[in-house]
């Protein structure tokens, strides 16, 4: 006997007796919840529910999650992600193949009985006592009740399992939602979301889904055999799947056409023909996520979706986003422009393969709007050989790595900073080959003073100075920046940097010491490109943005993150920096980025035993940087072939260039060009100085490039120490870098200096800093 509630009134088992309206069915409809060895709903009496009248009175159904579509600028589909792939449809786009058919074989009484049936009731009762096998008694309405609860568990289990416990308390709860949703939504409505919310096996959910995947069409169009077999399968969608046991499929199939011969929904003649009929399957395989993008585009899908999750704009809480994204129906356009994208991905094919040792990573961002047109790298997105989920475009906490040392890409920053604060170009410095750091101070006042001394120098013994800033920039000279930053001092270099959106990869603050101007600290290809788009919009930086529009299944427009542009520098400066980087292409290391017919301004950027070697540049429209290197700092570009080339040695101006040259020629095919505002330097005449550029033949084997008089080669990495003894650690200072090295490393205030003496021939100590 059931015990009753403390303080009296009815049991469980009564209510739901009650509940029923069925007081002559009681004892049968009792024995059948308690019992589980012949339950007819095979529940335990574990669980029971809250009194009836206690039960909230209204179901709460959460919106369906569905596919998102993500476009490009264009409208152009990239890729379509889900957590669920489904596609809600109302039943005037259903087949009424597939309304008769799901009715006929999952509960035949549907538009006799209301939310309960109590003849399903016996009857499985009876059947399941005298046969010793289970038979269901829940109707349509019931199932998508459950569903509704199991659609609101999401991907937590706990919660799944919870609405799917098989006790009388989740049946009761089932019931009362059941009664209350026929009373309010009517059968056609219920039947229409019992078929949008039923999963169908395949990863299909809803009959939409299901008819793609399957047959490749859509729900309408579905013929009485199709109907059958996806109806066939909602039972069991594992056990039924066509895909991999289609004689199981057929027998399912065929006994869905026999009930509705038997039902009169077809003649038997019908039913006949259409159990002859083969299952005619035209399976679409299915297509989710960032990695099924067009056009290479897996990594900006993969942003794009970084951002949603990330940004504020588009909920309060991390929660709050990832629910909206994983309930999906979203159309989400982007910032892609597809002509730049397929260039980038062209022109990093051209020049680099994926199965390579070496990987490249470029991105474009639009001057003046902080838009990301375009994203690429050498190894595609996927869990293959030779492919990555990592995005080497990226800070860390947008879904990339660590980032990657610059190297002379950031000599530009320094300059813009010594301009700001009242240095011309005209400033000259010694520039001897070989140069001890000097002592800097940071944005704590400190100074940072390296003991024992620690040099750097240029790439070839023949670059000695006196050297003004423009030439210094063409030329990339170190010793000429090492000086500059001294004089600047790092704290307005920093400053600079963070105006401009440059920080470290990983988050952590950009690390202070006399290394920074040589591009030491490891930034992403985005905070590169976005930075370099400020000179080219006279100084104004706009943060990047990926996003134009967001709108939900139900045509709402959400709110979109906006670019936030600030003043970064002075057009002055910004002018002055985009005729001294014009004359770098034009004639210096960056020669081979040079666009035809379009004024062309940027930088080389090698770090010392070619881990990375990079090109930042920009025309008045369109900016973009290009880095090449091991993502794990352990190869060296050195005696190397890289998308069937052979290298000596990679520079910045010999491997990025070209690929920048190729991506950013083709984005721009078409567009009109544009030039930039420039300003005279006032550099005096040299007189009688040499010009130590103009060599041939490199000295002690260091590859040089063939230079014409007054221009630049490609440039060439530098050592930051010259010492193998390890420089001690000041006030202040942390440890930059955070990707392997194969050197010993030693701190100074601020800064990461390598040490030891594996130069490789010629004396040098190992070291972490960038030339041109």
């Amino acid at each position: 006997m059931a015990h009753k509630r403390s303080g009296g009134g009815l049991t469980s088992a009564q209510q739901a007796a009650k509940f029923l309206g069925v007081s002559v069915l009681s004892g049968v409809v009792l024995a059948g919840l308690a019992l589980p060895a012949v339950g007819a709903l095979g529940l335990s009496a574990k669980g029971t529910a809250a009194g009836f009248d206690d039960l909230p009175g209204e179901l709460k159904t959460p919106p369906l999650s569905q596919a998102s579509k993500i476009l490009d600028a264009n409208g152009g589909l990239i890729a379509t992600v889900y957590s669920r792939d489904r596609t809600v449809v109302p039943i005037t786009s259903m087949s009424p193949n597939i309304l008769s058919a799901i009715v006929a074989i999952e509960d035949s009484r549907y538009y006799k009985h209301g939310a309960i049936d109590p003849k399903g009731i016996l009857r499985a009762l009876s059947n399941n006592a005298s046969a010793g096998s289970t038979q269901g008694a829940s109707t349509l309405t019931q199932q998508w009740v459950k569903n509704v609860f199991v659609e609101e568990a999401g991907d937590d289990a706990g919660k799944v399992a919870q609405a799917t416990q098989q006790t009388v308390g989740r049946k009761i709860k089932e019931m009362k939602y059941a009664i209350q949703a026929e009373k309010e939504l009517g059968k056609k409505k219920i039947l229409e979301n019992y078929l949008n919310i039923t999963f169908f096996g395949e990863q299909a959910y809803g009959i939409e889904a299901a008819s793609e995947r399957y047959f490749s069409k859509h729900a309408k169009d579905l013929t009485l055999t199709q109907a059958a077999m996806l109806a066939g399968l909602v039972q069991s969608p594992s056990r039924y799947d066509p895909v991999s046991d289609p004689p199981e499929a057929t027998k399912r199939r065929n006994t869905v056409l026999a009930r509705m011969a038997q039902l009169k929904d077809i003649t038997p003649e019908q039913a006949a023909a259409a159990q002859k009929a083969p299952l005619g399957l035209k399976v679409s395989s299915p297509k989710n996520g960032c990695i099924t993008a067009v056009n290479g585009a897996g990594f900006f899908c993969d942003y794009v979706r970084e951002t949603f999750l990330q940004n504020a704009a588009f909920g309060k809480t991390k929660e709050e986003r990832a629910k909206i994204w994983n309930t999906g129906g979203l159309t989400i356009k982007t910032t892609l422009d597809p002509k730049a994208q397929a260039s980038v991905i062209n022109g990093i094919s051209k020049h680099v393969y994926k199965s390579d040792k070496i990987a490249a990573a470029a991105t474009l961002v639009q001057p003046g709007t902080g838009k990301i047109v375009a994203m690429g790298q050498s190894r595609p997105y996927g869990f293959g050989s030779h492919e990555t989920q990592i995005n080497y475009s990226v800070d860390a906490n947008m879904g990339g790595g660590q980032g990657f040392q610059n190297g002379s890409t950031f000599k530009p920053i320094t300059a813009a900073a010594a301009l700001e604060n009242g240095y011309q170009p005209s400033q000259t410095y010694p520039s001897p080959n070989k140069l001890d750091y000097p002592d800097v101070t940071n944005c704590d006042g400190a100074t940072v003073h390296s003991n024992p001394p620690v040099q750097t120098q240029n790439e070839d013994p023949s670059e000695v100075g006196p050297y003004a800033m423009p030439e210094a920039l063409k030329k990339s000279i170190n010793t000429y920046f090492v000086a500059l930053e001294a004089d600047t001092g790092l704290c307005p270099i920093v400053k600079m940097a963070d105006k401009l959106g440059l920080g470290r990869a990983d988050g952590k603050p950009l690390v202070q010491g006399a290394s920074l101007t040589l591009g030491t600290n490891e930034v992403s290809p985005l905070s590169v490109a976005a930075a370099y788009a400020a000179f080219a919009n006279r100084g104004v930086y706009c943060t990047p943005i990926v996003i134009e529009s967001a709108t939900t299944s139900d045509g709402k427009q959400l709110k979109v993150p906006k670019s936030i542009c600030s003043q970064a520098m002075s057009q002055q400066t910004a002018d002055t920096i985009n005729t001294m980087l014009k004359g770098v292409v034009d004639d210096g290391t960056g020669e081979a980025a040079n666009l035809d017919g379009r004024d062309t301004a940027g930088k080389t950027g090698t770090t010392d035993f070619r881990y990375a070697a990079w090109f930042a540049g920009y025309t008045p429209n369109m900016a973009a940087a290009v880095w090449m290197g091991d993502p794990r700092h352990s190869v060296k570009m050195i005696d190397i072939t890289i998308g069937g080339q052979y290298y000596p040695k990679v520079y910045g101006a010999t491997g990025p260039a070209p690929i920048w040259k190729d991506a950013v020629q083709g984005a721009l095919d078409g567009t009109p060009p544009e030039t930039f505002v420039t300003v005279p330097l006032n550099i005096p005449d040299k007189g009688a100085t040499p010009d130590p550029s103009n060599t041939d033949s490199p000295p002690d084997n260091k590859h040089h490039g063939h230079k014409k008089p007054g221009g630049g080669g490609p440039g060439g990495a530098t050592t930051m120490g010259t010492t193998g003894g390890p420089i001690g650690t000041a006030v202040g200072g942390t440890t930059g870098g955070t990707t392997p090295n194969p050197n010993p490393t030693f701190t100074f205030p601020g800064g990461l200096v390598t040490g030891g003496a594996n130069g490789g021939g010629n004396g040098r100590a190992g070291g972490t800093t960038g030339g041109g």
